[in-house]
């Protein structure tokens, strides 16, 4: 390592949301030198679901700072400021923006921060214990020679990609609904098709295929195997399971409780808002005035079991009714599946694997200040939206990132650059400590 290569304080690999959130609330921490890599040319928020009409499912206030900096120069407020917007949404009077702004508010955010460069592909990160730093390696997408970074500590959020069953390989007929924006044109010509899934996303696309059915006439089919089209928890005393207090009781659990607690949560943030299931309806019953529509079938208790291409070019549906336990079959020529996403591999750590310590099911062991568990002791690999195994359905969250990077940010600078409020909600979660509950 030469003289004149900077040394990092932090560095993050990936620029979603939260790594972004990090970027920002950094940026005037005199003692916290950081700079943010991404493979991607630019920043984009799931871009193949940015539909018309969508909302972002979290408030306004789960921007990228407000949570834990409320005076930051990159708030939405004064991203709304900057682009001559702010009586506009003034009058607007919704909590919940538009998805499409709130991908828009990103890359102006992102587009301000020098620390934040594109293009960038993390290949490798290893340990140099002469100088106690991580070094990492990463490729340029227009460069054949890799470049390097040291940095004093590691914060990965590299996110999710799309989760496809055997059932739903890639083809000119099937895409996953994260690309669904992207082939909206090519699936608008078909004759039928179908979304297989349930949540958020299977409904958004559901929605945008019904409002154009009209137009284009094919049939349109929704199977999901969940026991109904139901609405996402959205009351206020269950959004406080979305608090550092959930959190932490959460993380204090033995893991088998996790584990069962995780599986009975799902319409915590696996539902569907109660607004699309309303639009989806209203739809519903104006395309039907005159008469039922046998063109348009929605159906719960539903699994896809295979699929197989006729000769007649077509997709065959191998269905199986849970309830009954009955299999049958039908016909489609576009298949949408809504069937979620998985944490995206991080290879780039096979570099320090040694160091890091796993759980049965392969997962890192990730500490209550979301640092991976390893050997090295000070020079940390912080976690973003990988720790939902041991802190809970708050992980992919918006409105918790500010306060991951909050409880982050303290560590590297060794002092409390934002305050972490122990107390933020009004129900008790309880916590077993030496006989009683905190």
């Amino acid at each position: 390592m030469g003289a004149e290569t900077e040394v990092y304080d932090v560095l993050g690999i990936g620029i979603g949301p939260f790594n972004l959130g990090m970027a920002a609330l950094v940026e005037n921490v005199a003692e916290i030198q950081g700079v943010f890599l991404d493979e991607n040319e630019a920043f984009e928020w799931h871009g193949g679901m940015l539909l018309d009409g969508t909302s972002l499912q979290v408030p306004f206030l789960a921007d990228l700072v407000t949570m834990a900096d409320p005076k930051s120069p990159y708030s939405f407020l004064q991203y709304l400021q900057e682009k001559d917007r702010l009586y506009a949404f003034y009058f607007y009077e919704k909590f919940h923006i538009p998805r499409l702004e709130y991908n828009d508010y990103c890359q102006w955010a992102a587009e301000k921060l020098s620390s934040c460069r594109f293009g960038r592909r993390v290949t490798n990160v290893s340990f140099l214990e002469e100088g106690r730093l991580y070094k990492v390696e990463a490729v340029r997408s227009n460069a054949e020679t890799p470049e390097y970074y040291y940095a004093r500590h590691i914060v990965t959020g590299t996110g999710t990609k799309p989760s496809l069953p055997l059932w739903a390989e890639k083809g000119e007929d099937v895409c996953h609904s994260a690309d669904y924006r992207y082939r909206r044109k090519e699936l608008l010509q078909k004759k039928s098709i179908t979304v297989a899934g349930s949540g958020q996303s299977a409904a958004e696309v559901f929605l945008d295929l019904l409002k154009k059915r009209p137009e284009y006439g094919y049939r349109l089919h929704w199977y999901t195997r969940s026991s109904g089209f139901f609405p996402m928890e959205y009351s206020k005393l269950g959004l406080e399971h979305f608090s550092p207090e959930y959190i932490s009781y959460f993380y204090h659990l033995d893991s088998y409780t996790k584990e069962q607690l995780l599986q009975k949560q799902n319409l915590l943030y696996k539902g569907i808002s109660a607004d699309t299931i309303a639009a989806v309806y209203d739809e519903l019953y104006e395309q039907t005035i005159g008469g039922a529509s046998e063109d348009i079938i929605l159906q719960a208790n539903t699994e896809v079991m295979n699929t197989e291409r006729t000769l007649a070019g077509k997709m065959k549906l191998f269905l199986k009714k849970i309830n009954y336990g009955t299999e049958y079959t039908e016909e489609t020529e576009g298949l949408i599946a809504a069937t979620g996403y998985q944490p995206s591999p991080q290879p780039f750590l096979r570099g320090i694997e040694a160091s890091l310590r796993r759980d049965n099911h392969g997962r890192l062991q990730i500490d209550e200040k979301y640092r991976a568990v390893q050997t090295e002791k000070n020079h940390h690999v912080f976690i973003q939206n990988g720790e939902m195994h041991t802190h809970g359905v708050g992980a992919p969250d918006l409105g918790l990132g500010a306060h991951r990077n909050a409880v982050i940010i303290n560590q590297i600078a060794d002092r409390e650059v934002y305050p972490v409020r122990s107390k933020n909600v009004f129900q008790q979660f309880e916590r077993e400590k030496t006989g009683v509950f905190a």
